[in-house]
């Protein structure tokens, strides 16, 4: 199976920063997309980032010119760094990857357990 692992999360004052990386691992054929999503209390899930296999990013407009999205393809894995933060930022942070198991199977999102991120005034 796949797992996704996530890490990087915590709290922090407005205004810091934060990197946040998860790694998949398991079964894995190909990666086509790999994005980061977040969850504040009472909300939706929203996505806040993603990047394809090519390094083609999409941004939240609410992060856009704080937040840089990037992957190690080597390596499968992604990273949100964060800058400037706000406490509007506040939630909980989750990886997702559209993969495919083997060749011609086909894709299929997983997503990590989270990880919280806390942004104080």
């Amino acid at each position: 199976q796949v797992q996704l692992v996530e890490s990087g999360g915590g709290l922090v004052q407005a205004g810091g920063s934060l990197r946040l990386s998860c790694a998949a691992s398991g079964r894995i054929f190909n990666i086509n997309i790999m994005g980061w999503y977040r969850q504040a209390p009472g909300k939706q899930r929203e996505l806040v980032a993603d990047i394809t296999s090519d390094n083609t990013t999409n941004y939240a407009d609410s992060v856009k010119g704080r937040f840089t999205i990037s992957r190690d393809n080597a390596k499968n894995t992604v990273y949100l760094q964060m800058n400037s933060l706000k406490p509007e930022d506040t939630g909980v942070y989750y990886c997702n990857a559209e993969l495919s198991n083997e060749l011609g199977s086909r894709p299929y999102p997983y997503w990590g357990q989270g990880t919280q991120v806390t942004v104080s005034s």
